[in-house]
């Protein structure tokens, strides 16, 4: 396969524009959101996982590839594998002083990250939404936004497919008199709220904006509060689930990471 995945064209969108931080915080962002395939040792026992770690430059490794064939083709052979985000695999190695290897020598996004770039991703993703107790009281069409942040949200729920139908966003006023940004979920799984909440957490995170917020709030379809938001705001369409099921993999609950062995 020669297509090019979202890592690529955002490693590529670093290094056209090497000086500019708002291309690497996006670089950051496309990693820690998607699905990389660890190389191990051996293979997973239970939430226990044996990476291989290798030597290079000045600092040891792990290996992470964001397809299945990109492993296959770096390996050579068959090898034991985990498929974890890439949110848990940088919180499993936080502290380790091992640093991370994304599609060596097989992906134009080829790139070493060394230890402390991976400590300082974990910690800047360790920030939890925090939760308010506010009753909007009027909704407007969103006002401000810059563009690079709507494209951002736009390509983070294009990857959260079956967690909701749709997202509206619109500006909003409370009844405290407070005034900002809300998007609204419309039919979100209730399992799924807290992932799509640090979701939309995360984008704001590497947007590059001080002061960023965006509130999230979730409805369902029969509210009449869906309809208020239909008639003035900003549509995003997930798309719909894909057919085969998946199967559990280690690390693939956010808040329990897999241990390293």
């Amino acid at each position: 396969m020669t297509d090019l995945t979202p890592l690529d064209a955002a490693h590529a969108a670093m290094e056209r524009t090497a000086d500019e931080a708002t291309a690497r915080l996006r670089f950051y962002e496309t990693l820690a959101a998607s699905e990389l395939y660890l190389l191990l040792k051996s293979e997973a026992e239970s939430d226990q996982l044996d990476p291989e770690v290798f030597d290079l430059s000045d600092h040891s490794f792990v290996l992470v590839f964001d397809r299945e064939d990109r492993l296959a083709q770096f390996a050579g052979r068959i090898v034991p594998y985990a498929a974890l985000s890439g949110r848990s695999i940088a919180t499993m190695l936080a502290g380790q002083g091992v640093g991370l290897g994304v599609n060596l020598d097989v992906a134009p996004s080829s790139i070493l990250l060394p230890p402390e770039a991976v400590d300082w991703l974990a910690e800047t993703l360790g920030g939890a939404p925090t939760q308010i107790e506010a009753r909007p009281e009027k909704f407007s069409a969103p006002k401000g936004l810059p563009e690079n942040l709507l494209l951002a949200l736009d390509a983070r729920l294009a990857s959260m497919a079956g967690l909701a139908d749709l997202a509206y966003l619109v500006g909003v006023t409370y009844d405290t008199g407070a005034r900002g940004h809300l998007l609204g979920f419309v039919d979100a799984q209730p399992e799924a709220q807290a992932a799509l909440a640090r979701a939309v957490s995360e984008v704001l995170i590497f947007s590059g904006l001080e002061a960023a917020a965006l509130d999230v709030a979730f409805f369902a379809a029969s509210d009449p509060v869906a309809a208020r938001l239909a008639h003035c705001g900003l549509r995003f369409d997930l798309p719909e689930p894909p057919r085969p099921s998946v199967r559990a993999a280690p690390g693939s609950d956010p808040d329990k990471p897999p241990l390293l062995r």
